[in-house]
């Protein structure tokens, strides 16, 4: 159970460091705004094993700028909290033009894991600096348009899938920098509890990510996103070698739901 509740909940994280670029909208046409919030549950199988949120919070300002600040959080459910309880907090802010990250900050408890780490952005040195707890800092260089983890998932709904079908970008946890790619490989219509929608089927590649979704592992992940203009999330699945992985939209706020596909409801 330590293993399966931890795949689950690094899912949402791997959209960042998985996700990622092209040409961007003007600020204006942003598909996100403060008060957007998506729910979905989190499952290994059929079994439900926790929730999680993505969410846009009031606009602040940060080093001076004018910033958006994305926040995600997961936790266990009560069973899966028996084996292994996990609670997670991620705060993420970029610049109001989406062009690159100011600050990142994740609280995670897993277990008998406990981190509380801070990554500071330093655009006039092109460094950032990793700090967990009281350890000694790390300091690493910037590529131009570094993203954290979080925030390059919401950078990605910027982008044209439908001109284009591969996109690369540099993510930076704030010890490592890594070039995601994101590829477009169909279109397809689901149903999840928050509807019926159609998607576009997005692909990242892992060659960068280790762990139990390495290629040599031979898993896979896919993202589903709305093929219009709010380009919200609705589904993530991962085949591993230890079972398979979903997430999945229940529900959206901040957005006109009756775009949503959904027979039932006429």
């Amino acid at each position: 159970m330590h293993r399966i509740s931890n795949i689950i909940f690094i899912l949402l994280s791997l959209v960042g460091l998985s996700s990622l670029i092209g040409p961007v909208m003007a600020e204006e046409h942003h598909p996100f705004k403060p008060g957007e919030k998506m729910q979905y549950v989190l499952k290994y199988g059929a079994i439900p094993a926790g929730e999680a949120t993505l969410e846009v919070h009031d606009m602040e300002v940060v080093h001076g700028v004018e910033a958006y600040h994305f926040v995600m959080t997961a936790r266990s459910n009560s069973f899966v909290d028996l084996f292994f309880k996990v609670r997670d907090r991620i705060d993420s802010y970029a610049d109001a033009g989406m062009n690159h990250s100011l600050h990142y900050k994740k609280d995670q408890q897993e277990g008998k894991t406990r981190r509380d780490i801070t990554v500071y952005f330093d655009w006039e040195k092109n460094e950032s600096t990793y700090v967990n707890f009281n350890a000694d800092p790390k300091i690493v260089n910037l590529l131009p348009g570094s993203f954290d983890p979080l925030s390059v998932f919401y950078y990605s709904r910027l982008l044209d899938f439908h001109n284009n079908k591969e996109f690369e970008h540099p993510v930076t946890d704030g010890k490592k920098n890594r070039m995601g790619i994101l590829r477009v490989i169909g279109n397809e219509t689901i149903r999840v509890p928050a509807g019926t929608f159609d998607t576009l089927v997005l692909e990242p590649d892992l060659q960068n990510v280790e762990g139990v979704f390495s290629k040599k592992q031979r898993a896979k992940i896919k993202l589903w996103i709305t093929n219009d203009e709010r380009m919200l999330l609705v589904q993530m699945k991962s085949k591993a070698r230890v079972g398979s992985f979903v997430a999945e939209l229940v529900t959206i706020q901040g957005h006109d739901s009756g775009k949503n596909k959904d027979p039932e409801k006429g």
